[in-house]
């Protein structure tokens, strides 16, 4: 939390809240608690351990002052068939990260691809007729390539994987609703030079680097990486990772998994509240508890 007046909890205050297992180590209530004790809002989030989806949504219809839901894993499939309406792009996704609640509506939607995608603009970087590159197949990698598929015009997206089963799903999915778009596949356990070589934005959405995954490995091709490169590694702990240290040493501009974090929660935050977040505070209270 960031210094100044506390927040008065009474009978009007919203809630919300980030639902997941486990939700222990989530930044969230940091970064949304700080948002709102900036502005002086009566709302207050929480993190809540959840494992039954159905009888957590069923209370937050009935409870008015719940305004919002961040969703984390294992939920974010999950709650789908307990809301009333559904944004189009989280439906091609088959995933939602946020839920508002609207009169007696629970309404879902993901922020993840749109809060990545501002990452970019701010670093100032233009995606549309590019080739964008990405490492790893998953939820957050599927969220954010769908998205770039729906609000950009890239040449090519990319998607590099270990589970054949998962990559060739994600590729036929994205080919199936995106037709007038290059998709191209590949394994990361394969030699992927070429592809390093001949795209200029790439996205790390693997474990790989992440404080605790050890055992975690990509022989990411370091050599052939050039001041012409973009790179975003999804991952926050550690904030500087060894893709990006090393890509920064080879004159990359490089883009901190918390753009991507701060970018979808400023997204949900004004979705909630109907103001303008406050990035910059928000993106202060969360490197506090990073460093």
């Amino acid at each position: 939390m960031i210094e100044g007046k506390m927040i008065q909890i009474d009978v009007n205050t919203k809630l919300c809240a980030v639902i997941g297992h486990p939700v222990r180590h989530s930044l969230s209530p940091t970064i949304h608690n700080a948002g709102f004790q900036s502005l002086g809002l009566n709302f207050v989030y929480l993190a809540f351990d959840i494992t039954d989806v159905e009888s957590c949504l069923r209370g937050m219809r009935a409870m008015d002052n719940f305004r919002g839901i961040s969703v984390t894993i294992p939920h974010k499939e999950a709650v789908i068939p307990f809301l009333d309406e559904i944004d189009p792009v989280a439906q091609k996704i088959g995933s939602v990260n946020t839920i508002t609640h609207e009169g007696d509506k629970l309404i879902g939607t993901i922020t993840d691809g749109t809060g990545t995608l501002n990452a970019f603009k701010r670093a100032g970087v233009n995606l549309n007729n590019k080739k964008i590159l990405f490492l790893g197949a998953g939820g957050a990698v599927r969220a954010v390539a769908f998205t770039f598929a729906e609000k950009i015009q890239p040449e090519q997206i990319t998607i590099l994987g270990r589970t054949p089963s998962r990559l060739e799903r994600l590729i036929d999915d994205l080919k199936r609703a995106y037709p007038q778009i290059k998709f191209q596949e590949g394994y990361l356990h394969e030699n992927f030079d070429e592809h390093v070589i001949s795209h200029e934005i790439i996205i790390q959405g693997t474990p790989a680097g992440m404080t605790g995954h050890s055992e975690e490995k990509i022989r990411f091709p370091y050599d052939v990486l050039t001041s012409q490169h973009t790179i975003l590694d999804m991952i926050y702990r550690p904030l500087y990772t060894e893709l990006l240290l090393k890509a920064q040493s080879k004159g990359c501009k490089i883009i901190t998994g918390i753009e991507m974090l701060l970018g979808q929660a400023v997204l949900q935050f004004e979705l909630w509240t109907g103001h303008s977040a406050p990035f910059d505070i928000m993106r202060k209270s969360v490197e506090k508890v990073l460093k």
